[in-house]
């Protein structure tokens, strides 16, 4: 089934379309995944979660451009938000 949405192929987080609960697996319904990506904890509907590992400092990939940048390393299968994610949205 399901459960998130990807916008571009080069994306490095996708958008879950329910609350997903941790230990299950991101389905994107194209098998587009190269390898299994399970969520690390529970993601509210229209959060993000990480598809691969994405390095601090390294800039975050949604809709086939940057949305910010990482202020930690990130994990596959983790949460994506501001605690993790420094928006560059406006930034001079």
């Amino acid at each position: 089934m399901t459960n998130a949405l990807r916008i571009h192929p080069q994306d490095s987080v996708v958008t879950v379309l329910h609350d997903v609960a941790a230990g299950s697996s991101i389905e994107l319904g194209d098998g587009a995944l190269p390898t299994p990506v399970v969520v690390r904890e529970a993601i509210p509907f229209g959060h993000k979660v990480a598809i691969r590992a994405i390095a601090s400092g390294e800039h975050v990939i949604k809709y086939g451009a940057s949305i910010g940048v990482a202020v930690v390393d990130i994990q596959p299968g983790e949460h994506v938000h501001l605690h993790n994610l420094r928006s560059v949205r406006g930034a001079a």
